[in-house]
């Protein structure tokens, strides 16, 4: 049920959305040179890797020219890239993921091998269900860019201080997954974006 219901919610929001994600497209492409998405390798459900997209927000190429973890004062990010992180509209590619099953509408958010490797053994309970746009961790951690700026080694900070709150966080939606709750985490995700 869950799977037949993020479908059809996403064909209906990729529908509704379009003319945003049209407007966010040209705005992209005329601001600065490269794809209009960043696509990722991220980890989902047992620990099958899968490509995750994203509106381009950075340079082209920021991956090889900086930390895997971004702040908000990070100067990779384009004029565009600050507008879509702060409002998610970054996100919202990921409704192809959704579409292709790869992604849930609500779950744990996936993350790159390279975190998920040292706390394989806590990413065992994360990665038993598809991972998601939104829960309790990206509501919680939606600012997490601005948090990110107040510390000297990111991807260390990342790895230690935020990681293992928000697979705390996993691990409480997983414990009291139902359809209401992921009804609720999606309004209370729309109400705080």
């Amino acid at each position: 049920m869950k799977r037949i219901f993020d479908f059809i919610a996403a064909f209906i929001g990729i529908i509704i959305l379009s003319p945003i994600l049209v407007l966010i497209a040209v705005w992209i492409k005329f601001s600065s040179k490269g794809p209009l998405f960043y696509i990722q390798k991220r980890v989902g459900k047992d620990f099958k890797e899968f490509d995750i997209y994203k509106f381009r927000s950075m340079v082209v190429d920021a991956d090889k020219i900086g930390p895997s973890v971004t702040s908000g004062d990070d100067p990779r990010i384009t004029e565009v890239g600050r507008f879509i992180r702060k409002t998610k509209i970054d996100e919202l590619p990921q409704l192809l993921n959704v579409l292709k099953g790869d992604m849930s509408l609500v779950g744990p958010r996936p993350e790159v091998m390279q975190f998920v490797a040292k706390k394989r053994d806590e990413y065992k309970k994360v990665l038993s269900v598809r991972p998601g746009i939104t829960d309790n961790a990206a509501i919680e951690f939606r600012n997490e860019e601005t948090i990110m700026n107040i510390y000297e080694d990111k991807e260390k900070t990342y790895l230690e201080i935020i990681l293992p709150k928000k697979i705390e966080l996993y691990y409480n939606y997983i414990d009291n997954i139902s359809f209401t709750n992921d009804i609720k985490l999606l309004l209370h995700t729309l109400k705080v974006i």
